[in-house]
């Protein structure tokens, strides 16, 4: 199949799965574009009738009858009438019917990408995500807006050439020799134009990219000084994508006033040809006019079939960039199984559970191996160990971020993957070291429109030692945090997102490294508070928490020391401290110098559990 013949049959089953996708509206639209078709052509026999019957009676007598006049202008007020009518049912259907497109294909990409798993995302930049849930949706469906009027434009173009064979075979004939140049130059101007598109919408899709990537690493920029670097490389992505556009520009230059100008020559020709019948009496001068004018009517529905064959490099540019998305595997599988505990603390193990991550090459890098160990319900477990040990990943299978690829995490005893869907997130929640917040109010974020009430939150706020800080805030619960709570602290934020966990009172509670950026006497003051719950007769939480100062480590019931990813002791703290070399190194390292203590920033790559 050559490259034309391609683009051809992609852009005519893409047509098919427009109108597949909203058949009612395109019909709507259709019928619409129709029905102004038929008008328009209705009006060239209205003009050449008015003109045989009224305008050149009026020359030769002299005189008309107001009755003459009055039926001639009723004639054509009511088609143009209806021609409004068609306009507008065409211009409204055929716009619901683009934006319902978007709209349905919008959720598709978006819930496609709630669906994937994080191992999925790490692969890909969020530039390109936004990309391809806005403007390459958008480019997908941009040809709809066109495309009933493309198609009431081949009625229109059938009913013209039947109308012009009736009326004058001959003229017509000498008229039509045009058109095949027409759609020639149509076709030559979609293969041109479609690579050009498709570069066009790449750019486009890079230039958001290195955007995004630039907006969200703002303080790094700034910090290291690094705006010029920065304002450079954006400028030459958008100095690309500028050429690209004015390359499309000048394909656009160049055929539209050829495809405007060949209609004209059939015209031209029809008029040149007619006047010589009209002087010999072999043709009516109103017939004359009526095929004059049908021919410069053709000229519309001509350019509307060229408006879509030009649009639909564009939206095959455009949906193969979001096809991807929809044909990625990789969703995370459920089981029909419930959670079987009751509402306190849950019983939590890792069963010989082995965990790779993929690397930017694609190859597979072996993060935990065989770790086999289990939390008893209400219990507070450490894990510690250095840098790149695999924490963060154990963090995130005990949450389902990710799932073992040997072995099982079981919670009560069943397996976390034979959970029904939502089952884990109800049981267990996940606070991350690099917080999140909404620009939202402190309420709003801590319950995330979920039906919790003001002293639920209180509550909360108790539990995350964040109560003093917010009640001196301006308003209170109500005080709006800004984009990513930017009018916080790093402490501040860490311990809303703290209450926004507890708030839903989970029965696992995982943290990891979620107290970093808080004094260590309110850490305390934390982990003692989830250790012993303020409301009568509730059982506490089992927590598992990632953590390195000795104060909070020395909290837990038990140190689970991991090491190359794999476990190497478990004990209370005092007894690690005394048998594990490691462990002591990496405690008094911190105690001597907590600036130096591994996790303190980013994770890793390879080992990180991205929000």
């Amino acid at each position: 199949m050559s490259g034309r013949d391609a683009v051809v049959r992609r852009g005519i089953r893409h047509i098919g799965r427009a109108i597949a996708g909203e058949p009612v509206f395109f019909t709507l639209a259709f019928l619409g574009s129709s029905l102004y078709a038929a008008m328009t052509v209705a009006s060239a026999y209205v003009i050449g009738g008015v003109a045989d019957r009224v305008i050149i009676p009026a020359f030769d007598e002299g005189r008309t009858t107001a009755g003459a006049l009055a039926l001639a202008s009723g004639v054509i007020v009511g088609v143009a009438v209806l021609k409004i009518l068609g306009i507008l049912g065409r211009r409204l259907f055929a716009g619901v019917m683009g934006f319902r497109l978007q709209a349905e294909y919008r959720r598709r990409v978006t819930g496609q990408y709630l669906r994937l798993p994080l191992s999925w995302h790490q692969r890909h930049p969020t530039g390109q995500l936004l990309s391809n849930a806005n403007s390459d949706v958008e480019a997908a469906w941009f040809f709809v807006s066109p495309l009933p009027f493309a198609c009431g434009a081949l009625v229109m173009v059938a009913i013209t050439v039947v109308a012009l064979l009736l009326t004058d075979p001959v003229l017509a004939l000498v008229g039509l020799v045009v058109f095949p140049l027409v759609f020639l130059a149509n076709v030559v101007y979609s293969q041109v134009m479609s690579p050009r598109m498709q570069r066009a919408q790449q750019l486009r899709a890079e230039v958001s990219e290195i955007a995004h990537e630039s907006f969200d690493s703002a303080l790094v920029v700034k910090t290291l000084g690094r705006e010029t670097s920065e304002t450079a490389r954006f400028a030459q992505r958008a100095d690309e994508l500028r050429d690209g556009l004015v390359a499309v520009g000048r394909v656009r230059g160049l055929f539209d006033p050829v495809l405007e100008a060949l209609p004209n020559l059939g015209t031209l020709a029809v008029l040149f040809i007619g006047a010589g019948q009209v002087a010999r009496g072999d043709t009516q001068p109103g017939e004359l006019v009526s095929i004059a004018y049908l021919f410069t009517l053709l000229v519309l529905p001509v350019r509307a079939i060229g408006w879509v064959l030009a649009d639909l490099p564009r939206a095959l540019a455009g949906y193969d960039r979001v096809t991807p998305v929809l044909e990625a595997s990789g969703e995370t599988p459920h089981g029909p199984d419930t959670a079987t505990g009751g509402t306190g603390g849950a019983h939590v193990a890792l069963d010989g559970v082995d965990f790779a991550h993929q690397d930017g090459s694609g190859q597979d890098r072996q993060v935990l191996h065989g770790v086999t160990f289990d939390v008893p319900a209400g219990s507070t477990v450490a894990v510690v160990g250095p840098t790149g040990s695999g924490k963060s990943t154990l963090a995130g299978l005990l949450v389902r971020l990710v799932d073992p690829r040997d072995g099982a995490v079981l919670l009560d005893g069943v397996d976390l993957r034979s959970l029904r869907e939502g089952e884990v997130s109800t049981q267990a929640a996940f606070v991350p070291q690099g917080t999140f917040l909404f620009d939202d109010t402190v309420r709003g974020n801590i319950t995330l429109g979920g039906d919790h009430s003001d002293a639920e939150v209180h509550r909360a706020l108790r539990t995350a030692a964040a109560d003093d800080f917010v009640d001196r805030l301006p308003e209170g619960l109500d005080t709006q945090v800004g984009e990513r709570g930017a009018t916080l602290s790093g402490g501040q934020r860490q311990r809303l997102a703290l209450a926004r966990a507890v708030v839903r009172r989970p029965r696992l509670l995982v943290l990891d490294d979620a107290t970093s950026a808080v004094d260590p006497s309110v850490e305390a003051r934390i982990l003692d508070a989830l250790r012993r719950p303020d409301a009568p007769g509730e059982q506490p939480a089992t927590v598992v928490v990632v953590a390195y100062r000795q104060a909070t480590i020395s909290l837990a019931d038990e140190v689970v020391w991991i090491e190359r990813g794999r476990l190497v002791a478990r004990g209370s703290h005092e007894q690690l401290l005394a048998s594990v070399p490691g462990y002591a190194r990496l405690v008094q390292a911190y105690v001597d110098d907590p600036a130096a203590a591994p996790g303190r920033g980013p994770s890793p790559a390879g080992e990180k559990v991205p929000a």
